[in-house]
């Protein structure tokens, strides 16, 4: 991020001195996401409005402001633990428990003070564009008014709906996956993980034996991790196993055929969702995943693994009923925090289910959320606003 920050001056410093000074031509404003907040310096230095826009949800920024104001109260990094009791948090209807935080809150050394540095940076700028929409987080969304936060602009769901293959490999994949889709019936192919996320052998095992035995159609994109270096595998370049053969039940491959098909590496998961025979979603609960599903009518079952998702799932499920809870608080790579093949099971019946009230749900938001970003929708006039307030700032 250092070397940024000259970059950006000098492009600014540029531009500022090459045009003349009408309306036309001068800056409007300078829009960060959460990973280039630090520029939001750069912007200040030129008296240039700062916006951000994040791509995570407004119960994440509720976390944000709430964490800065703990620490204004303490003047020091707290001593968080896991195990302490759940906590009264702004913007979410129920205490939060300490075990579905960010682990960057954990780590008082780096990951916490970033975190405060990212709250503060966020409350320094002049409005804040958020992937979420007005009807799906309404409480956390309203909260904001009553902390003197910037404004905050619910502009979702931002999806690219039309994501294309990386590789001529993802390509043929994709075709693969998708013709053996267009022979299932209507909502019934679980669907499990997406293109990131990674598993242990013992954890890889149990997932296989719930989804031979659970008696639906599966679709499985799996990535696991090696315990030993010398464990013979196919290595995708970024650290992930793509496949380890005797990680799986022995003859596993061969009894699936018909009713269920793996993917190794990139999944095209926009695809799949969108797919008429998808029935349910096992999720990392990644926020982008979250709000795919949500758009193509999919019931979600949580399992969560790193940074914000363990929060996003105690969101799905505890906050909004529209997730089937798996796991609130796994850990990825904890060799002793293996999902049993019986608490698999027992979600992916919950999830199928036709006459769940979490499908019905997931169909009712996937109407809402469609309606938001058309003319006259709630995230469509919050836009408008945006650009009205912006504009208005010079």
């Amino acid at each position: 991020m250092e070397t940024h920050m000259p970059l950006l001056k000098d492009f600014v410093t540029d531009i500022s001195s090459s045009r003349s000074r009408s309306d036309l031509e001068t800056f409007t404003g300078l829009v960060f996401d959460l990973l280039f907040v630090p520029l939001v310096d750069i912007a200040h230095q030129f008296n240039i409005p700062s916006y951000i826009f994040l791509t995570a949800n407004a119960r994440f920024l509720s976390l944000l402001f709430h964490q800065t104001t703990q620490h204004d109260e303490t003047r020091n990094s707290p001593d968080f633990k896991r195990s302490y009791p759940d906590e009264l948090i702004s913007g979410f209807i129920n205490p939060v428990p300490f075990n579905v935080l960010p682990s960057a809150l954990f780590d008082k050394d780096n990951g916490y003070p970033w975190f405060m540095m990212t709250a503060q940076k966020f409350k320094a700028v002049k409005g804040i564009m958020v992937n979420t929409f007005e009807e799906l987080e309404p409480y956390a969304i309203s909260g904001f008014s009553d902390r003197g936060s910037p404004p905050i602009y619910p502009v979702g769901p931002v999806l690219d709906i039309n994501c294309k293959p990386y590789t001529e490999l993802d390509l043929a994949q994709c075709k693969k996956v998708m013709k053996w889709l267009d022979e299932q019936p209507r909502s019934s192919v679980i669907y499990c993980f997406g293109s990131f996320g990674h598993f242990l052998a013992p954890q890889v095992k149990e997932i296989a034996l719930r989804l031979e035995q659970s008696g639906y159609r599966f679709l499985w994109s799996l990535r696991v991790q090696s315990l030993s270096p010398r464990q013979p595998s196919r290595n995708d370049g970024s650290g992930c196993v793509r496949y380890i053969e005797d990680m799986l039940l022995e003859g596993f491959m061969e009894r699936i055929q018909g009713k269920g098909i793996m993917i190794h590496g990139w999944a095209p998961q926009v695809k799949i969702l969108s797919h008429e025979a998808i029935g349910g979603f096992v999720s990392h609960c990644g926020w982008n995943s979250i709000l795919e599903s949500s758009w193509f009518r999919v019931p979600v079952v949580t399992w969560p693994m790193y940074v914000e998702q363990q929060l996003n799932a105690f969101k799905m499920v505890k906050e909004l009923g529209l997730a089937i809870e798996l796991r609130l608080d796994y850990e990825e790579l904890n060799v002793n925090n293996v999902m049993t093949a019986n608490e698999i099971k027992k979600a992916i019946k919950q999830v199928m289910d036709d006459g769940s009230e979490v499908r019905k749900k997931a169909k009712e938001m996937a109407e809402i959320a469609r309606k938001a970003i058309v003319n006259g929708g709630s995230s469509f006039l919050s836009i408008q606003r945006f650009i009205k307030d912006m504009i208005g700032e010079n």
